[in-house]
């Protein structure tokens, strides 16, 4: 028996395969690339290029000098949302651990700065952002201290947090074993961070030694510093 082309049916119309007709896409896209003006289409293909390259381009070399970082509750933080997280903000690195009774002695009172400095009834123009280096001996005591503290977080995970360690010199005492014994500072300690040097350390705020007093250490007046 002779064999019958496949018919489909799609809105009550057969298809072109059925009889042959020129295949409509085709004929769609050149009927738009004759009645589109050539300078919308060059527009749009700007703007597509534009898009392209924004999405690849390389990221401020201050955000760049960031660890991987996570939130509070430890969803991993991508680059391209650290400028809406930390753009117009002031930033320190604050080196703890939930077992070190000088660390939880001293964050009411960071803690209470953090407040005061982020309130609206605060003469300060730019609000603190605090960045959680852990000491602690797990993920899980990291997530139940950041999400009280509110606080983003460098992760155990690869090494990042002891390459934060190792770059600032300051780790706790127990862990001298692993990192060495050339520090310098335990922990609590905070390193301000410079926004508009690329990231680099501004002030070392030594909780360790000072307290609650370390924090008057941190300028927050003025421009200099915010990211």
């Amino acid at each position: 028996a002779p064999t019958t082309s496949p018919t489909l049916f799609r809105s009550g119309q057969r298809t072109t395969e059925r009889f042959g007709m020129t295949p409509l896409l085709p004929i769609a896209i050149a009927f738009l690339s004759h009645t589109i003006p050539t300078t919308t289409r060059t527009a749009v293909t700007s703007q597509t290029a534009r898009c392209m390259s924004s999405s690849s381009a390389t990221m401020d070399p201050k955000y760049s000098s960031l660890p991987k970082l996570q939130t509070p509750t430890g969803e991993p933080l991508p680059p391209s949302s650290l400028p809406s997280h930390l753009s117009g903000k002031r930033i320190a690195l604050y080196f703890s651990a939930g077992w070190c009774p000088m660390c939880t002695s001293f964050e009411p009172s960071l803690l209470a700065f953090r407040e005061a400095v982020n309130s609206p009834a605060s003469n300060a123009k730019n609000d603190i952002e605090l960045i959680y280096v852990p000491s602690d001996r797990s993920e899980e005591e990291i997530l139940k201290r950041t999400a009280a503290m509110k606080m983003l977080s460098v992760p155990l995970a690869d090494g990042e947090a002891d390459r934060v360690k190792a770059r600032y010199k300051i780790w706790s005492g127990s862990e001298c074993g692993k990192l060495g014994t050339g520090r310098r500072s335990g922990v609590p300690a905070l390193v301000v961070l410079d926004g508009q040097k690329n990231g680099e350390e501004m002030a070392f705020l030594a909780a360790e030694s000072k307290g609650a007093k370390a924090l008057e250490d941190w300028d927050l007046e003025g421009g200099a510093g915010v990211w």
